[in-house]
C-alpha cells in the first residue's frame, strides 16, 4: 500500500438491539469485542491511521475503546468523535452518560453535526463519517434500521465494507 494515510468509520448496533443488551461480560459480547479490536488492528496495518466514531451506546463504544487501546500502542492514530447532536448522552443512565463524556473527551477530535436533536440527526453523522472514511467497519445483524442504511450509503460512496455479523 503507498504512503496514504487512510481513514475508517464504523457503524453498528446500539446495545438495545444486541443479543446480550447491556450485559457486556456476556461471552458473546467479550467475543465481539475481541473480534472488533483484531479488525481495527488489521486495519492499522492496511494503512487506517483515522478512525471515526458515531459515539452511540453499545458497538460504538466497543469499537471507540478498541481504536484507543491501539493509539495506545501506535501514536499515529486519531480517532474523531462525530456528535450527531449536544444531547445524544442526555438521557442516558449516569453509568454509560460518564463513560461517554470520558471516550468523547479521551478522542482527538470531536466534530458536532448539529446542536439541537431532529429526525435526520443520526443519518447527517452516519454520512459525514462515511463521506470521510475510505472504509467502513460495520457490526451488523441483518436487520433493516441505521446501521443498514449506513451500510448502503458506504457501497453507493464505493467505501470497502468489512462486516463484522453479529447474531
Amino acid at each position: 500500500m503507498a504512503h496514504e494515510t487512510l481513514a475508517c468509520a464504523f457503524t453498528g448496533h446500539r446495545a438495545a438491539k444486541l443479543p446480550w443488551g447491556y450485559r457486556e461480560d456476556d461471552p458473546a459480547c467479550l467475543e465481539l469485542k475481541q473480534r472488533l479490536q483484531d479488525a481495527v488492528f488489521a486495519l492499522y496495518g492496511e494503512g487506517c491511521r483515522r478512525f471515526y466514531c458515531g459515539m452511540a451506546n453499545g458497538c460504538d463504544m466497543y469499537f471507540c475503546e478498541a481504536v484507543m487501546e491501539l493509539r495506545a500502542q501506535r501514536p499515529d492514530v486519531t480517532i474523531e468523535a462525530v456528535i450527531p447532536w449536544e444531547g445524544q448522552a442526555s438521557r442516558w443512565g449516569d453509568n454509560l452518560r460518564r463513560r461517554y463524556d470520558r471516550l468523547v473527551s479521551e478522542c482527538d477530535y470531536q466534530t458536532l453535526v448539529q446542536t439541537h436533536y431532529s429526525p435526520d440527526c443520526m443519518m447527517r453523522r452516519n454520512h459525514y463519517m462515511v463521506d470521510h472514511a475510505d472504509v467502513l467497519l460495520a457490526v451488523y445483524n441483518g436487520k433493516s434500521g441505521g446501521t443498514r442504511s449506513t451500510m448502503l450509503y458506504a457501497m453507493r460512496r464505493g467505501l470497502q465494507i468489512i462486516e463484522l455479523p453479529v447474531d
